[in-house]
């Protein structure tokens, strides 16, 4: 549909014997914030990686942004990006070189007054001239989003994107994604396990429990199907297998 910038269906990963996603299907509309949501193994990453095209789907099929993932990911390349603490940028590169690298792959015009203009705004402007490896967890994650916002994408991937940062950063950063959210028009799809951070940027959340979709709605919705006092609460009930009636119970 054109008014989905996400379209999944019948999504599954095989590594052997190992089930990662079994058949998930799922859609984001675009312009909007929607989480995906699971523990640890829930298929989150997995997922992600195959939205990506950086991981072959065994079945199913993505379309992001009107293209096919499978067949046409590089008409779409440039206009997406994602973060992940957990994917390291090169060490050795000070981080005005990583972005500029970055950058010159992404095909962005006028790189210096983009890297500058991150630079102002995730405050990382005083180690920009620092080895990436020098640098602690949170800095590293400000860098990491800066990397995935220097071609302004339209679709935008994140993994724990405040991961590392202290709570007064963390706030600060997920304010900066919401108004560029807004201001771009851009749709964000992340995974995260701050539940006080999904509920206060997400329309959607999608829940994962074994690799499969168990749950979706508005965090108002699901918190009041399962009559809980907030989304940790439900997460909570899912994780450890309890359903809407006996958690309302």
């Amino acid at each position: 549909m054109k008014d989905n910038a996400i379209e999944v269906a019948d999504l599954s990963k095989r590594f052997g014997e190992v089930v990662a996603v079994d058949g998930v299907s799922f859609t984001v509309p675009k312009g909007s914030i929607t989480a995906l949501l699971g523990g640890n193994g829930a298929g989150k990453t997995t997922t992600i990686g195959m939205l990506l095209g950086l991981i072959l789907p065994s079945t199913g099929t993505i379309r992001l942004l009107g293209q096919d993932m499978l067949h046409h990911r590089h008409q779409v390349l440039q206009q997406i990006n994602f973060s992940s603490p957990y994917v390291d940028l090169p060490h050795r590169l000070t981080v005005a070189e990583n972005l500029r690298v970055y950058a010159l792959l992404y095909g962005v015009r006028q790189v210096s007054g983009r890297i500058q203009r991150l630079a102002r705004d995730l405050d990382i402007a005083e180690f920009l001239d620092r080895p990436t490896g020098k640098l602690s967890a949170g800095q590293r994650t400000r860098v990491a989003l800066a990397k995935a916002l220097i071609n302004e994408p339209e679709a935008l991937l994140l993994d724990e994107p405040t991961a590392s940062l202290d709570p007064d950063t963390a706030d600060w950063v997920r304010g900066y994604l919401r108004d560029y959210q807004r201001q771009a028009g851009a749709t964000i799809l992340l995974a995260s396990h701050n539940m006080g951070e999904v509920e206060r940027l997400c329309g959607e959340v999608i829940m994962l429990k074994r690799g499969r979709a168990v749950d979706t709605g508005a965090p108002a919705e699901l918190i009041q199907r399962y009559g809980r006092k907030n989304l940790e609460e439900v997460f909570l009930d899912i994780a450890r297998g309890r359903g809407r009636a006996e958690a309302a119970a």
